[in-house]
């Protein structure tokens, strides 16, 4: 297990450097002159050469980097060139409307696509299976950012349960600030919780075709407990992985929510800073991003881990 952990560690160190160099040849290295891209065509020379001081532009590419991920590691993300303030602070203000809004995202998909997923795979080939997974279907072809617009029209505008935009503040209380991100919650729940559905039907019924599934119904288990002590649990390891990709969709998917119901997140803040043209910004969303998926990843190999104590038994 030690040594299992250790090489999972290392691989998510190696992972996280790896991606933070991509981004960076890519938004620093990659432009002939970044800050000609922030300040446009039209700078004039003296300006361009002082924000080629700000940035460190006019050191080596490889001193930059060193540097970048040195502050990094320190908490240190820079200043901002369009607000004017710390990154950090501006992370720090906007994850807590995008956090919140993607664990209600994920709660809602996993509550509602394992339960049907093992209800659709228990009457397979039954009318309610079929209309089960004609919705699945319909679910995975519908765009979440089309699924908000519907949200906001029929529950904001018609009924007027839910705001049509806009974050309350948690200074107003919780129950406020999770009403205000329901909609948003819903609108990338659904797609995701459509895919994980028909990923849980699937895999349960594989896992039903299993020797012991057999075994344990002829020693006298009714379906339904054969169903959840033998064939649900075995069946969770595909679904923990969907699960864990499902994170990353999520928060691009935040990007277009945030800015369709106006929500102050990460994803609306990655929208303005490309507008913007705030490459420093931009740079620490992208490896924030990154690395929060990597780390996801992380931890479903350690849930694969509990799951099946046979994964990675041969690197004891």
């Amino acid at each position: 297990m030690n040594l299992f952990l250790f090489r999972r560690v290392l691989g998510l160190l190696a992972t996280v450097l790896a991606a933070s160099l991509v981004v960076f040849i890519v938004l620093e290295v990659l432009p002939s002159d970044p800050a000609a891209l922030m300040l446009g065509t039209d700078a004039r020379p003296d300006t361009l050469a002082a924000l080629r001081r700000e940035l460190g532009l006019d050191q080596p590419s490889w001193w930059r980097f060193v540097t970048w991920i040195g502050n990094l590691l320190r908490g240190d993300l820079g200043i901002s060139y369009t607000y004017r303030v710390p990154v950090s602070e501006l992370i720090g203000a906007r994850v807590e409307v995008t956090l919140p809004l993607a664990m209600m995202a994920i709660g809602l998909s996993t509550s509602i696509a394992i339960p049907i997923g093992v209800f659709s795979a228990s009457r397979r080939g039954a009318a309610s299976d079929t209309a089960m997974m004609a919705g699945a279907q319909l679910g995975i072809a519908m765009p979440n950012f089309w699924l908000g617009i519907l949200f906001i029209l029929v529950f904001a505008v018609w009924l007027g349960w839910f705001p049509a935009g806009g974050f309350a503040g948690w200074d107003k209380g919780v129950g406020a600030a999770l009403h205000s991100l329901v909609l948003p919650a819903f609108a990338l729940a659904l797609p995701q919780a459509a895919i994980l559905s028909r990923v849980t039907r699937a895999s349960v019924l594989e896992t039903l075709g299993q020797d012991y599934v057999r075994t344990a119904r002829a020693k006298g288990l009714t379906a339904t407990v054969a169903l959840w002590r033998h064939a649900v649990p075995n069946a969770l390891i595909p679904v923990a992985t969907i699960l864990g990709l499902q994170f990353s969709f999520l928060l691009a998917g935040t990007v277009i929510i945030e800015n369709v119901f106006t929500l102050p997140g990460l994803g609306r803040l990655m929208f303005q800073s490309i507008a913007q043209r705030d490459l420093i910004v931009v740079q620490d969303l992208v490896v924030l991003m990154a690395t929060s998926v990597i780390v996801i990843n992380f931890v479903v190999d350690m849930i694969y881990r509990l799951l099946d104590p046979r994964i990675g038994a041969g690197a004891q």
